[in-house]
């Protein structure tokens, strides 16, 4: 396929959301962006309370949700192929199952990524303090806040860039630290070289000190440091060549887990006896202290703050994001519709941000209990999306078997069945939140944003003209490529095939 072909064919998919963005995120970016995402507070600073919680037994854990998590990235995978589209996650979830769902969905991946952007911030002023205590983490949180708005503020390829190079921060630390771990077990390197044995993961109480039962309440934290790897799909509105790039992120998913989660905290593990670690410190800062590399504690400090910083700046892009799919689907309020010159959607990134600022005020009344709060709660929005994920391809794949939806050229391993398991697993991931004491809590506020999602629905309905549903996009969906046709909008399908530019009909009544 040539290049302009390439770019017509993903010009024809774009949906409204997508119209007026650059595609300035290359292939190099949209990788990093995808391994980046792997890679977070929830792993960093997460794992302490969690190898403290489940002991040894974490790794396979994480290896179990790992491999729950490429099942949910191969049925995005497929529905990317079917359509990138920039809002992803809403635009499939009101194709196949309904406006209301794509209306939920949409605002509850952007609350997510809210209240992920506060984990974030939280823990990179807890990370500052190693070097400056005496700066509150109230201000510190709110400088970083201020720093990362204005680089998503500028262009989308300049969030690319500094994606990119946090990344590979995050990315050369990991390797290095296994590196120097296998180095000590091998070679007995450093301080920790004659204690250290792979015996740490069956010793002191054995592979699961504490009983299986309570290392599957570490589910709630395993499942956050996975939080972000479907960030991917967002950027199919702004990648160069999503039909190219994005299978290869995808595709790369299970040697990311694998050496980032799996094989760093085997390694520490087998380095460090797991009762060393405790709540609320990073165990890659603890590892390093213990084998005694000069400032290796002070250098992966610098690893996990930028891996905040990392989260956080892709929480901006996201969100405003898919304020603006809403936005250009009648599903938010029309200001955060609009582009400015640079081509970002700063009034979306900036309402984000300013919500974003309550975690400041959390960090200043309980800076010891926010990021427990906010993680659990991002956890059960995440959970949300994960599930609309697979819902939505479920009903894809039910379309394709009926013909009423072409095949893509992208399909998932295990169809519709592996979908199924993995909702089955999402659905015991909430149960367990809820048998965990101190993240039940987040299952509290899950009712009260659902009554607000009813409540913003029903008004948009009240609000709708008479014969124009409230919901889906008000206007046809066209590509911008040539040789692209319009795809129908709300109302009755017209009669034949669709044209080639306008993808196949939607299986979901769009009407409420």
């Amino acid at each position: 396929m040539t290049d302009a072909s390439t770019d017509a064919s993903t010009d024809a998919g774009r949906g409204a959301g997508d119209e007026g963005y650059e595609r300035g995120l290359g292939s190099r970016q949209v990788r990093m962006i995808a391994i980046g995402g792997a890679i977070g507070t929830g792993l960093f600073l997460g794992a302490g309370r969690a190898i403290h919680q489940a002991g040894p037994g974490l790794v396979l854990i994480y290896a179990v949700a790992g491999a729950v998590i490429f099942c949910i990235m191969r049925a995005l995978g497929e529905l990317l192929s079917y359509r990138p589209v920039a809002g992803s996650f809403a635009d499939y979830a009101r194709e196949f199952l309904g406006p209301f769902a794509g209306f939920a969905t949409g605002w509850t991946y952007w609350l997510m990524w809210v209240v992920t952007g506060m984990a974030e911030v939280t823990a990179a002023a807890t990370y500052l303090a190693y070097w400056w205590p005496a700066v509150p983490q109230w201000l510190a949180a709110l400088g970083f806040l201020v720093l990362l708005l204005a680089a998503n503020m500028i262009s989308v390829r300049l969030f690319g860039e500094l994606e990119y190079w946090l990344s590979m921060i995050k990315v050369t630390a990991i390797v290095g630290m296994i590196l120097i771990g296998v180095g000590v077990l091998t070679l007995g390197l450093g301080a920790a070289g004659d204690t250290a044995s792979v015996g740490h993961l069956w010793r002191d109480g054995g592979f699961f000190p504490h009983g299986v039962g309570r290392a599957l309440l570490t589910l709630q934290i395993v499942m956050f440091a996975y939080v972000a790897v479907e960030l991917v799909g967002v950027t199919a509105g702004e990648a160069k060549d999503p039909r190219r790039t994005l299978p290869k992120a995808i595709n790369t998913l299970p040697w990311r887990i694998a050496l980032f989660y799996v094989g760093a905290l085997a390694v520490i593990l087998c380095v460090v006896p797991w009762t060393v670690f405790r709540p609320g410190v990073s165990p890659f800062v603890e590892a390093f202290a213990r084998i005694g590399i000069p400032f290796g504690a002070g250098i992966v400090n610098f690893v996990v703050l930028s891996a905040a910083l990392s989260s956080c700046n892709s929480g901006m892009y996201s969100t405003g994001r898919m304020l603006r799919d809403l936005a250009a689907n009648g599903q938010g309020p029309r200001i955060f519709a609009r582009l400015t010159g640079r081509r970002t959607p700063a009034a979306g990134i900036l309402a984000s941000v300013a919500v974003m600022s309550t975690g400041v005020w959390l960090n200043y009344a309980d800076p010891q209990g926010a990021f427990t709060y906010i993680t659990a709660f991002a956890t059960v929005a995440g959970v949300w999306t994960w599930g609309v994920i697979l819902a939505a391809h479920i009903r894809y794949r039910a379309a394709v078997r009926a013909g009423r939806a072409e095949q893509a050229w992208f399909a998932a391993p295990g169809g519709a069945a592996a979908s199924w398991c993995a909702l089955v697993f999402l659905a015991a991931v909430v149960v367990l939140i809820g048998a965990d004491a101190q993240a039940r809590v987040s299952l509290y506020g899950a009712p009260v944003w659902a009554a607000a999602l009813a409540a913003g629905y029903a008004a948009l309905r009240r609000r709708a003209r008479p014969g124009r549903p409230a919901g889906p996009r008000t206007g046809p969906r066209t590509g911008s490529g040539p040789g692209s046709e319009p795809r129908p909008g709300p109302g009755p399908e017209p009669a034949g095939e669709p044209g080639p530019g306008a993808g196949p009909r939607p299986v979901a009544d769009p009407a409420p």
